[in-house]
């Protein structure tokens, strides 16, 4: 049964997402910033950009990509070539079959890459014709993995770890829902920092389920300056849709905040952006989180390893076992 949810919290329409309970499954946002969401309907090939792709792939996949794509395109070549005869070359020293395909493959990544060994080297016409096409091909795969390089490089961003969970735990004789994140680059520290936290809910009304989205009141949504971490709070208050809210009662909603980081990167001279959320499998109650910083001398030492680590929220009971 879904729940009636604290009729004085406040009502957020503006979100971008639907209250049709029946079109969700899982997460609205995953946990990396990037939507739940797969579009159909039109053909692949309009719904997918190859440079955005590639501009937002991980490192290790974008390296990957140009590996597999260089190595299958020579690898077509090679065929091509091998198809029109080893006789059209010259300079090959190969006798068997995978030896003369070695030499024409490597011959194929000379070409393409412009580098041109010149031991072997096309004499037919055919040969000719194919590797001028390939020497252009070449040029225009540099050109465009240098534009990615230099677009992955240049691209602003926010360089921001959030904590892997929520925890609900006693603030301020109240109860509060916080988490918290950080800018883990030494160089990057983002200025006019502003936060905003939504909290979807499958909530009944009027005989019948569906999500509604409100927006949380932070204790502070706007910072000047993000040189440590940032834990964010909601005072679950008369105002909250958390008001009563006990774990079951997060599970049964179906309890998903999403939040928003914005600010301004004088490295890029570029606002940023950054977006995470929080499924009710991802929020503790009665954990606090530990402090993330430390003095050293003269200098303050932000401990990005602790940006997960909780202790009890019951501050009597951890004074007690700490004795």
């Amino acid at each position: 049964m879904a729940l009636r949810i604290n009729p004085f919290s406040r009502a957020n329409d503006d979100t971008g997402f639907g209250s049709n309970s029946n079109s969700y499954v899982g997460r609205f946002i995953n946990r990396d910033g990037t939507f739940n969401l797969r579009k159909e309907g039109i053909p692949v090939w309009e719904r997918v950009s190859i440079y955005h792709t590639l501009l937002n792939l991980p490192g290790w996949k974008f390296f990957l990509a140009i590996i597999v794509f260089f190595v299958s395109v020579n690898l077509m070549y090679t065929l091509i070539y091998l198809a029109l005869g080893a006789h059209q070359f010259q300079g090959i020293v190969g006798t068997s079959e995978w030896q003369v395909f070695k030499e024409i493959y490597f011959f194929s990544t000379e070409t393409f890459t412009t580098v041109g060994y010149g031991r072997v080297n096309p004499i037919g016409d055919g040969a000719n014709l194919v590797a001028s096409v390939e020497a252009l091909n070449g040029f225009l795969y540099l050109a465009v993995f240098t534009g990615l390089i230099y677009g992955r490089f240049s691209k602003p961003k926010a360089f921001l770890k959030f904590s892997d969970i929520a925890v609900i735990a006693p603030y301020k004789e109240k109860m509060g829902l916080m988490f918290r994140f950080a800018s883990y680059k030494n160089m990057h520290t983002l200025t006019d920092v502003t936060v905003q936290a939504n909290i979807a809910l499958l909530v009944q009304e009027d005989g019948k389920t569906a999500y509604r989205f409100f927006e949380l009141a932070l204790e502070r949504s706007r910072i000047q300056n993000l040189p440590m971490n940032w834990t964010v709070v909601h005072a679950i208050d008369a105002d909250s849709p958390l008001l009563g809210l006990n774990e079951e009662d997060i599970k049964t909603a179906d309890v998903e905040i999403y939040v928003t980081v914005r600010g301004f990167d004088d490295v890029f001279s570029n606002s940023v952006l950054k977006r995470t959320s929080y499924t009710w499998e991802e929020i503790q109650f009665n954990r606090r989180f530990v402090p993330m910083y430390r003095e050293t001398g003269n200098t303050t030492i932000l401990e990005l390893q602790k940006l997960n680590m909780t202790v009890s929220g019951d501050v009597k009971k951890e004074a007690e076992r700490l004795g």
